[in-house]
């Protein structure tokens, strides 16, 4: 196999919308030698994902509503178990993020005067978010894309990166570059394998999508985090992810008008056909049903808060059991829930169908004059809503957690930045449209750091060598991956039990030593099938081992609030976990003199050397 070779001084792994500021953000502060390597250009989550009214989350630009950086750094980490200092520089950075894309073109909308009006989201007080409409993050891509190929920023497309290199320095371990995989000749690069040599690496690869059965993250996602953890990179929070009601044939989030017009669930037993509205035995009447659906719209994460009393999360955990005893589910437009009759679906969700035009007999007659774009979309993916039931499932859309980073979001090894969904730095909650509002924040702080900090000429990397050895048991890839991802939706999504999690733990690790045995395959198709598999494994397995700790602490609340579980492989991939408290907002007061001096002292904010990691 052809080997090809790269220096390059910044290496971004990922093409999504959080790696393509980081891009622009180093070009613009000129750090120009860097270089894109993707997968597959545009096929990550931002530019293939959305939903009903995909909400972007910033600091309040409304002139009606008093707002501050401290007040949103509160709501961003009100949850628990997220860093004060992270959530205030997300709060200050989110307007300077904000207008950069404004700058760039995304349409967010705004009044004659130049407001940005902003609409509540879950977890938000304050009316922060705002929207382009259902593609926001598909937009901001756009954007985003089309100033990179304006700076003519290098782009090697098809790479599938399989290790991450490091070196051993007087600091500890650093990043060295990274080992791709191309399996087709293009764009002047051959196929092959593709040593990049690089000072820095920006790892914008998004969450572990491939671990999952059930997902909403699009199909051209894998994610690929496992690549930081094995070269002992921390991370947190892993056991802390968003999950959701949404569509199984077409992936998409069912959220906003998808349940205000109350459609009717219901569930098919694949071998008779008998269908049941199963959600009328659990709630005390019809109004209380009808209202949680409702309300579903708005509370669309699943939240075990919101199960109790007959809450809009109790139909998340239904729909999971129907579908867990092999049944399938579906939302159904074209016909009501039986018994439903518009004035007993209770005040809230009356007034609001009533101010927006939409009381219609039918679901699809009420999404028609709701938000007709909502059944547009499903067409144009080949599903008529006005005639077909929509399958369903309760998905993995997003993870709270991921790689740890420190304020200038650079991981413990040296010269690696995780942006985006990759980096963990969410909490156990997070207002609705905070993730798009981080990845960009990620970008400003990574390149801010790499242009400020001097880094050493790395030395040649070398990779780790692969243990093949033979074994007398052979196993399907294939196999491997279905079990993979079984395990995962059926043990590790919003329904997990205690007293099973262990012994999943123990089949995750034991699939993982066994594939780590076969030996390298040869082609660059073959190689990049292993290597993926190979990763998705130690990921499902560093998951499920973190869930396991995480339960353990899961009946004192507080403490789940007030510290943060960190996870690390040693160097002979055991899983080491702390609780780590979490650091609150810093409460120092401002004073412009004493800043501007220091600002200038530190030649434009150089990084100290002694902020907290």
């Amino acid at each position: 196999m052809e080997t090809s070779d790269f220096q390059v001084n910044t290496l971004i792994i990922g093409s999504g919308a959080a790696a393509l500021n980081a891009a622009i953000c180093l070009y613009e502060a000129g750090q120009k030698d860097i270089l894109i390597a993707t997968e597959q250009w545009g096929g990550g989550t931002s530019n293939n994902a959305g939903s009903d009214k995909q909400t972007y989350y910033k600091l309040s630009t409304d002139p009606g509503i008093p707002d501050s950086a401290k007040e949103m750094a509160a709501d961003l980490s009100s949850g628990g178990a997220m860093h004060g200092d992270i959530a205030l520089i997300e709060a200050q950075y989110s307007l300077q993020a904000f207008y950069h894309l404004v700058r760039l073109g995304v349409p967010f909308p705004h009044d004659q005067y130049g407001a940005y009006p902003g609409y509540k989201t879950d977890h938000d007080p304050k009316a922060r978010a705002t929207s382009a409409g259902p593609l926001t993050s598909h937009l901001m891509f756009e954007c985003l894309a089309r100033k990179v190929k304006e700076y003519q920023i290098p782009i090697h497309d098809g790479v599938v990166i399989i290790e991450l290199l490091t070196r051993n320095t007087p600091e500890g371990k650093a990043i060295a570059g990274a080992v791709g995989i191309k399996e087709h000749d293009t764009d002047g690069l051959s196929s092959g394998e593709i040593r990049y040599h690089a000072q820095q690496v920006i790892l914008a690869t998004g969450g572990p999508a491939g671990i999952y059965r059930d997902s909403v993250y699009p199909e051209s996602q894998t994610g690929s985090i496992g690549l930081a953890l094995k070269i002992g990179a921390k991370a947190q929070n892993l056991s802390i992810s968003q999950y959701g009601i949404a569509s199984v044939k077409f992936r998409w989030n069912l959220s906003g008008s998808y349940q205000q017009v109350i459609p009717r669930y219901f569930s098919a037993d694949p071998t008779t056909g008998q269908t049941n509205e199963f959600l009328q035995q659990a709630f005390p009447s019809p109004e209380a049903l009808f209202s949680a659906i409702f309300l579903k719209g708005y509370q669309w994460p699943f939240d075990p808060k919101k199960v109790a009393n007959h809450g809009s999360s109790l139909i998340d955990v239904l729909v999971h059991r129907e579908i867990a005893e092999g049944r399938k589910v579906y939302l159904d437009y074209t016909r009501n829930l039986l018994g439903f009759n518009i004035n007993d679906i209770g005040q809230t969700a009356r007034e609001y169908l009533e101010k927006s035009g939409a009381i219609g007999e039918t679901p699809i007659e009420r999404l028609r004059l709701l938000n007709q774009p909502a059944i547009d979309l499903y067409r144009a993916h080949g599903i008529d809503l006005t005639r077909e039931p929509l399958e369903i499932a309760v998905c993995a859309q997003h993870n709270n957690g991921g790689l740890t980073g420190d304020i200038w979001w650079e991981s413990n090894i040296r010269g690696l930045y995780p942006i985006g969904e990759v980096n963990g730095s969410h909490g156990l909650t997070r207002p609705g449209g905070s993730a798009l509002n981080a990845g960009q924040v990620g970008g400003i702080r990574a390149s801010f750091h790499i242009t400020h900090t001097p880094h050493p000429t790395p030395h040649t990397p070398h990779p780790t060598p692969h243990p093949s050895q033979p074994i007398s048991d052979t196993i399907d890839l294939s196999s491997a991956l279905t079990a993979i991802q079984d395990r995962m939706s059926n043990h590790a999504g919003p329904i997990r039990d205690r007293e099973t999690i262990g012994q999943q733990v123990k089949e995750a690790w034991d699939l993982w030593r066994k594939l780590n045995k076969l030996p390298e395959p040869k082609s660059p198709i073959s190689r990049i099938a292993y290597y993926r598999t190979l990763d998705l494994c130690l990921t499902h397995a560093v998951y499920l081992e973190s869930i396991d700790e995480h339960l353990k602490q899961a009946d004192d609340e507080e403490f789940i609030k007030t510290n943060i579980l960190e996870v690390q492989l040693d160097d002979d991939l055991n899983l080491q976990k702390n609780w780590i408290p979490v650091r609150p907002i810093p409460s120092n007061e401002l004073w412009f003199e004493a800043v501007w001096k220091e600002y200038l002292n530190n030649n434009k904010q150089k990084p100290s050397v002694d902020e907290p990691k």
